[in-house]
């Protein structure tokens, strides 16, 4: 039987999979900002990067650290807002490009 990928990547990059372990513990640690928020910010990032599994590690741990299914789905609702948001602050290029098009 094969292997699973995470324990083969833990084996064939051993060094860096435990650097990158560390980087995320030390990241999601509450500082500035509580688990609950950084968890928050996690679910968020997850819908706009569309990593389901990010999403599906994140959720819980948003939960375990607090947070309503009320205050989740608003963190989702910004993300959604912010990557729509591009499309509409990036508009001036179209009319810029079609300003110079002539014709």
């Amino acid at each position: 039987m094969a292997q699973s990928p995470s324990k083969r990547r833990q084996e064939l990059t051993a060094d860096a999979d435990s650097a990158w372990k560390q980087f995320s513990k030390a990241v999601f640690a509450p500082g500035a900002l509580d688990a609950k928020t950084k968890q928050l910010i996690a679910v968020a990032v997850a819908h706009v990067t569309q990593c389901p599994y990010c999403i599906k590690g994140h959720t819980p741990a948003a939960k375990k650290a607090g947070a309503s299914e009320a205050e989740l789905m608003e963190a989702i609702w910004v993300a959604a807002e912010m990557r729509a948001g591009g499309a509409v602050a990036h508009s001036h290029l179209a009319f810029e490009a079609y300003d110079k098009a002539g014709g």
